[in-house]
């Protein structure tokens, strides 16, 4: 009997210790599952394209982008961005300085708060090809080769906020203005503002702008006196509005939704101008159609306008879940026209 008390009080601090350990483990665990969240998404589909007669078709992959949020305390956060079809999209730390939500900053490479659409996720725009011509363009999203593929994010700093019960939204930011995962080619830095007004809770009106100087890239058609290491003005401008019939999820509860915008640029002496305005109405279950109007001109001096009218379909299947079909026409000044149809499978969490 006493060897047996014996070996129970020299197992007994062991046995706590080990309970404790456990203890330990599971509530770290716990901890970490609450303060990271993972989110993704991807996007692939068909395309067929019929230019002067010629057609061409494609399967293709689009984005799979997989993020991770960390909490690190109440006030500082930290995310963490990757495209596997492409390359790290973004990577920043927050910091909210006032006890609301008035002040916070941010440091990191992210997307620049240029335009209405820019900011905006792609699971949640109406077209395939996510944003209109001048967005795009103006904001680094792809298609201006002075600037080059961009994704329209950039590496920086900003502070924004909501003010007035969220009635005002502001974003002001101080970027490298050459692009991602990039050293600034130049010692000037991009200065870029926005501001989201909201009188109501089914409009937002938006304004933004950008004052800054770009490093040249690559030759362009549309700025042809532009050499590859010139640095150049690189300017915009932005107003636009957005309206919903009401509160929508995208899935159950979906709404009439509406936004357009007016914008502009200038690059070196080009000018740019454009307009376009993008709806989505629901029509039955958990179907929509969209339709959107898209006019840009990517000098004025040229003439070298394009407008795109896109019409078509979606189904939403579950929570950022869809299928998509959609026409576009492309009618070109000075150039050829030509059509595009565009199916897209979405899935997200």
């Amino acid at each position: 009997m006493k060897k047996f008390l014996l070996t129970v009080c020299l197992l007994l601090p062991a046995i706590v210790m080990t309970a404790q350990e456990k203890k330990e483990k599971t509530d770290w665990l716990a901890n970490l599952t609450d303060r990271i969240t993972f989110n993704g998404y991807a996007q692939a589909g068909y395309t067929w394209k019929s230019v002067d007669g010629t057609n061409t078709n494609t399967v293709d992959l689009k984005r799979t982008l997989l993020w991770a949020k960390a909490k690190i305390t109440d006030r500082w956060s930290f995310l963490f961005m990757h495209d596997f079809s492409s390359v790290v999209q973004e990577f920043y730390t927050d910091y909210r300085i006032t006890n609301n939500k008035a002040l916070t900053f941010r440091f990191g490479q992210f997307k620049n708060p240029y335009t209405l659409e820019n900011p905006l996720s792609p699971t949640k725009m109406e077209l395939i090809d996510v944003y209109s011509q001048g967005v795009t363009y103006l904001s680094g999203c792809g298609s201006d080769p002075l600037f080059g593929v961009q994704y329209g994010r950039d590496l920086g700093m900003e502070i924004y906020g909501q003010l007035f019960n969220d009635h005002l939204y502001y974003e002001l930011a101080l970027m490298n203005g050459q692009g991602i995962n990039i050293k600034d080619k130049n010692n000037q830095k991009d200065f870029i503002g926005r501001l989201d007004i909201r009188p109501t809770d089914n409009l937002r009106l938006v304004v933004s702008g950008q004052l800054g100087t770009g490093n040249v890239v690559k030759t362009s058609k549309y700025n042809p006196t532009l050499q590859v290491g010139d640095n150049y003005t690189r300017n915009r401008w932005a107003a636009g509005a957005e309206w919903k019939s009401g509160i929508s999820d995208y899935w159950k509860q979906r709404a009439t939704m509406v936004h357009g915008e007016v914008l502009g640029g200038r690059d070196g002496d080009v000018d740019s101008r454009g307009a376009y305005i993008t709806g989505c109405v629901p029509v039955c279950k958990e179907l929509d159609v969209i339709g959107s109007v898209d006019y840009f001109n990517y000098n004025t001096d040229l003439d070298m306008e394009q407008t795109n009218l896109t019409i078509g379909v979606q189904h939403w299947f579950y929570k950022l879940c869809r299928v998509q079909l959609q026409y576009t026409y492309a009618n070109v000044k000075n150039d050829n026209n030509y059509g595009v149809l565009q199916a897209q499978f979405q899935v997200g969490f």
